[in-house]
């Protein structure tokens, strides 16, 4: 066992050691002392794993069709596609799109492009071909391993990229299935610590989406910190919600697992069934499970039951969780949500860890390793209020190495800090709760307004299932808070339907942050799912005539 390999485990088992003692872990965690040759695929996951037979990977049907691979396989596996990736001209540094769902040629595609020194761009299959062109000269992509189903979208994308397919191959396309008939060889470590290891392109919430660079560090021994939050364990089965391509599919259904030496469990759905993923919690025995808080909802309408057995841990993330849904969970299942934040610029820098009191509607406490200050926009200056910014000198471990736009890279990184664009809340003990995005929070009548604090009082609505509010032109305020709703099974979009939202959020706001106008509406998202509030913002601006204002009705009752 290699002395990185030594010192992974040995931050990791300090982490295990300390669950419900955060401020011990806090004060005692220290990242692994890691430098020149490093190579995450080897140096952990082989290590960890060659000729074991414990589960790594469990993928399960909605045929209730299972396949398992163990770690052992996954090593194998893994080493003959390396060998495969480089005789078909993959090499050090060059970067491959990989275009995949929940199968296992995900997992063995990731472990073996690391393996070799290249890079990974993970990519969902949801992406037209308009974007999979501007993602393939942006990031210069070297390779595309994607299904046959995804062979078309291709076709007019310009490029000499290696076209790789992991069935039946069109013309011009290798098939990965050629990287079974190779005999398995270990791979030996070509790849420094701080050598590039992934490319993601963020979720484009707010602009085009930016293109992120991490190292053999900052993403893969990074995410000791998620393994933390999320509370996994050797021997757990961990399941996570969450689409190949996006950030958060690395952080709870690759690296973190895998790091705590646990099983990454997968229910392949393609139609998306509440009860039925209630269902499997049970039936898998999942210890630990992760969601984003659409999903949470999703759950709640279509009724949680009885505590699953062998359920220890449940977390969400990707955005804010309402307090609402925390206290409904915890009503029925006797388990709190535990709500955690990170970028896909980091890995998890806050959260509620196990164990812990949890403040419902906070995001928890800043992450062991990890030094974050709360700088007010205005003054600069470090504050109760303002935005979550990284100090920069030394570079955290579990940051990015950078975007690929040097201007971007300015725009985020200056005055000592790397801006998350993130505003927040501090109390005296810590604890951070979640306000909105820089460019999201907006001024009416001269009061910031946050569109998540009246998101999610609207949310404690049972007309509501989803919200997002944006300020809207108003001759006397500058602004109002105006309200976009898509609403519950069940509920009419009428007149009626408006004026009882209207009023519950009236009662439970103050005057100022009055919700005064709303819309029912289907809610733009991302393809990762997170709300546009950008598009309707823009929407806002070009329409801003076209509503029904039916606060003015509920006045005139």
């Amino acid at each position: 066992m290699s002395k990185a390999t030594e010192a992974i485990r040995e931050a990791r088992d300090l982490l295990l050691a300390h669950r419900g003692e955060a401020a011990v872990a806090a004060a005692d965690f220290r990242w692994p002392d890691i430098s020149g040759p490093f190579n995450w695929a080897i140096d952990w996951f082989d290590a960890i794993g060659r000729g074991r037979d414990t589960l790594a990977l469990w993928i399960r049907e909605t045929d209730g069709t299972d396949s398992t691979y163990t770690y052992g396989e996954l090593v194998d596996r893994s080493d003959a596609a390396a060998e495969w990736l480089r005789g078909v001209g993959v090499g050090i540094g060059d970067v491959v799109m990989l275009m995949l769902g929940n199968q296992v040629e995900l997992w063995v595609a990731q472990l073996a492009v690391m393996k070799i020194g290249a890079v990974i761009l993970p990519t969902t299959e949801a992406l037209p071909p308009a974007d999979i062109a501007d993602r393939i000269a942006r990031a210069n992509v070297r390779a595309v391993i994607a299904n046959p189903r995804d062979a078309d979208k291709f076709a007019s994308v310009a490029g000499d990229f290696i076209r790789i397919t992991t069935g039946h191959e069109p013309a011009g396309w290798r098939s990965f299935t050629e990287a079974r008939e190779v005999a398995p060889v270990p791979q030996a470590i070509a790849t420094d610590a701080s050598d590039p290891v992934l490319a993601y392109f963020t979720s484009g919430t707010t602009k085009d989406p930016k293109l992120v660079f991490h190292t053999q560090l900052s993403y893969p021994v990074g995410h000791l910190t998620t393994m933390y939050f999320i509370g996994v364990r050797p021997g757990d089965v961990h399941l996570n919600i969450s689409s190949p391509g996006w950030g958060k599919h690395a952080w709870s259904s690759f690296f973190s697992p895998w790091l705590a030496e646990a099983t990454v469990f997968v229910y392949n759905y393609r139609r998306f069934d509440a009860a039925d993923l209630i269902a499997q919690l049970e039936n898998a025995h999942i210890a630990c499970f992760c969601a984003p808080p659409t999903v949470w909802r999703m759950m709640l309408l279509a009724n949680l039951g009885s505590r699953p057995a062998g359920l220890r841990e449940i977390v969400g993330a990707g955005e804010p969780l309402n307090p609402e849904v925390i206290k409904r969970v915890q009503d029925a299942w006797g388990l709190t949500i535990r709500d955690g934040y990170g970028q896909t610029e980091t890995t998890c820098i806050v959260g509620n860890a196990p164990g812990e009191i949890v403040k419902p509607g906070s995001m928890g406490r800043r992450m062991p390793g990890t030094d974050l200050v709360v700088i007010d926009p205005d003054t600069k200056r470090p504050d109760a209020h303002g935005e979550v910014c990284l100090p920069v000198d030394p570079w955290p471990f579990n940051l990015m190495s950078g975007y690929a736009d040097a201007a971007q890279v300015r725009q985020a990184i200056h005055g000592g800090y790397y801006h998350t664009g993130d505003l927040v809340s501090q109390d005296e003990d810590g604890y951070l709760t979640y306000v909105g995005r820089t460019d999201d929070v907006f001024k009416a009548s001269d009061y910031k307004v946050s569109p998540f604090e009246l998101e999610s009082v609207l949310l404690e609505h049972p007309a509501v299932a989803e919200a997002a509010v944006v300020p809207a032109a108003d001759p006397v305020r500058l602004a109002v808070p105006k309200a976009y709703v898509h609403l519950a099974p069940g509920w009419e979009p009428s007149r009626d339907t408006a004026l009882t939202i209207l009023r519950y959020a009236k009662e439970n706001l103050a005057p100022y942050l009055r919700v005064r106008r709303l819309e029912f509406a289907e809610l733009p998202k991302t393809i990762s799912g997170k709300i546009r509030r950008v598009a309707l913002r823009f929407q806002e601006g070009r329409d801003e005539f076209r509503y029904e204002d039916f606060t003015e009705l509920a006045t005139r009752r």
